[in-house]
């Protein structure tokens, strides 16, 4: 696909998807969620970490509503299960670990956007923003789902129902996202996390995201179960055999990816 609406690369195993609609805040055009969803599923096939992020002083700003005649005759139940729905599914289902690096405002759906990836870094100047409830509509694009997990009920029902700012440092204390982090060494650190993860096991974070994510499902018992297979897994990969052999070796491992 030739990308208008993002940017996309891939280098030393990193894709990196930019929104870049700087000019409305990297607002979400039908366009735009069709080509996050094709880069997503390329970068989770060819790289081994996926990275998310904003172009200019904005993550993304949610739905765009520049046209307010086409917003009104806007079939919103067939926009999410048809365009929203696909790009989150590739995010969550992503078999490489996934980041957000939220450079600004991300609100709307672009709040869920940002909370969809398995990682969540921002700058201290960013915030989060479920807006939904200001035009009368409510939290979409897994808002719903992501926030009393992330944050518990009485939280998450605060954010949707009161429809205020939460600042990127209140959003890292009540464990909304993974970290917030100076403005000023906002960009080297989430490259040098993605690179971290690129130089990583591939396969055992695909098992940590597997195992985690059932947990919230599973009774302790088919917990301890999925971890046993899962680790039954891992253990037959190279990566185990490596990492055994640098610990042995007092070494840094050389994980070999996929």
């Amino acid at each position: 696909m030739d990308y208008d609406t993002i940017t996309f690369n891939i280098a030393e195993d990193i894709a990196t998807v930019t929104l870049n609609r700087p000019d409305v805040k990297n607002a979400l055009s039908s366009r735009m969620r069709a080509e996050i969803t094709d880069a997503v599923l390329e970068g989770g096939r060819k790289a081994r970490v996926v990275v998310l992020t904003g172009a200019g002083d904005s993550f993304c700003s949610g739905q765009d509503l520049g046209d307010a005649r086409s917003v009104a005759n806007l079939d919103m139940e067939r926009v999410l299960r048809d365009e929203y729905v696909p790009m989150l599914r590739a995010i969550y289902d992503c078999p490489v670990p996934t980041i957000s690096a939220v450079n600004g405002a991300a609100a709307g759906a672009g709040a869920n956007l940002a909370l969809a990836a398995d990682v969540t870094i921002a700058t201290e100047s960013a915030f989060f923003l479920q807006a939904f409830t200001r035009i009368g509509l409510v939290p979409d694009a897994g808002g719903t789902w992501y926030l009393p997990r992330q944050i518990g009920l009485a939280k998450a029902m605060g954010a949707a129902l009161f429809a205020e700012k939460i600042t990127a440092r209140q959003a890292d204390d009540w464990g909304m996202i993974w970290e917030a982090v100076s403005d000023a060494a906002f960009t080297d650190h989430w490259k040098a996390r993605a690179a971290h993860l690129a130089q990583g096991p591939t396969a055992a974070y695909a098992g940590v995201k597997e195992a985690i994510r059932e947990s919230f499902d599973n009774t302790l018992e088919s917990q301890l179960s999925l971890e046993a297979r899962l680790q039954g897994r891992c253990g037959k990969t190279r990566d185990f055999q490596e990492g055994v052999l640098a610990f042995l070796e007092k070494r840094p491992a050389r994980y070999e990816g996929r």
